[in-house]
């Protein structure tokens, strides 16, 4: 009977231990291994910063010294859960070019500031379709002077081309979007609305303004549709090529005839893991912007085309 006590006495004790050593316990192996957390948000950012110089020594062929200086960020901010998606895109660029002709005149090479946003929603578990809104912002940030001429104090002077805000361009469109593959996307807006401006009053002539008792208004209102086409990719993580194709009509003023047309295309070579080749091209034709002669004549629509070739410092925030 002693013994039976004692063993009964000896349970009691050992069974808040008992307890406890089970409430600490190792979780299994199926339990130990968590799924992660979905990422609906991606974010990342890409910093260039473009340096070209060219110097010449009792040069034959003639020519000048010249320096150029070009920074730029491209920032996205993108959202993707179930059936939503929501894109964001900041581009911001500035350059600035030295030639030993202008002495103490610094001349902008290159001017962007550009904002897109895209809210889509798919039709279907498996459609590459969505309904989509955008829009989208675009203009500059100084003013841009064309035909320097220096005074007999050695200021320079030049043809006031455009400035902040002027223009300006702010669209909005509802529509369709196709986008089969992550590298490329199509979105068709069938009605889209926007609006031209300019706040400095002697260019307004200039970028298609209307004529009001007298005046030239600050503003344009368009409407009409537009089709925006974007296809990035890369080839063996060396080579990388980005294009965007935004076409647009204006059902108020000439539509399916006067068409704006705006075509971006960029080039890079990773020569190392920061150090990229860049070519960049743009092209616009915009019916209503008049651009004169190079004798400053004759203003009519003409193409605009640009391009812009550098040796980049370049380095990536986030995850692409």
């Amino acid at each position: 009977m002693k013994k039976i006590l004692t063993l009964l006495a000896l349970i009691s004790l050992a069974a808040p231990a008992l307890r406890a050593q089970e409430g600490t316990a190792q979780p299994s192996d199926s339990a130990a291994v968590a799924e992660p957390a979905p990422q609906y948000w991606k974010k990342y950012a890409t910093f260039e910063l473009g340096f070209n110089q060219t110097s010449l020594w009792s040069w034959a062929a003639g020519g000048y010294n010249s320096a150029t200086l070009r920074a730029g960020v491209d920032a996205n901010l993108n959202y993707a859960r179930d059936f939503t998606t929501w894109t964001n895109r900041l581009q911001l660029m500035y350059g600035f070019l030295w030639s030993a002709d202008k002495d103490n005149l610094l001349q902008k090479s290159a001017d962007l500031m550009k904002f897109e946003s895209r809210f889509g929603y798919r039709t279907g578990p498996e459609s590459e379709w969505k309904y989509s809104a955008d829009l989208t912002f675009k203009s500059q940030f100084s003013n841009s002077y064309d035909t320097y001429k220096q005074d007999d104090r050695g200021h320079w002077n030049g043809t006031l081309k455009s400035g902040l805000f002027s223009p300006g361009y702010l669209t909005f469109g509802l529509g369709m979007a196709w986008d089969p593959v992550p590298w490329f996307s199509l979105n068709l807006s069938p009605v889209t609305g926007g609006f031209i401006f300019c706040g400095i009053p002697e260019l307004r002539q200039k970028y298609g303004m209307p004529l009001i008792e007298g005046d030239y208004a600050s503003s344009l209102f368009q409407l009409g549709a537009q089709l925006n086409m974007n296809l990035k990719t890369s080839f063996n993580d060396v080579i990388t090529y980005e294009t965007q194709l935004i076409l647009f009509t204006d059902y108020l003023n000439h539509p399916f005839r006067w068409n704006r047309v705006n075509w971006d295309n960029k080039f890079g070579f990773l020569v190392g893991k920061y150090i990229k080749l860049a070519l960049d091209t743009w092209m616009i034709y915009d019916p209503i912007v008049l651009i004169a002669d190079k004798n400053g004549n004759n203003p009519t629509q003409r193409i605009q085309f640009k391009e812009f070739f550098s040796f980049n410092f370049t380095y990536t925030f986030g995850t692409k």
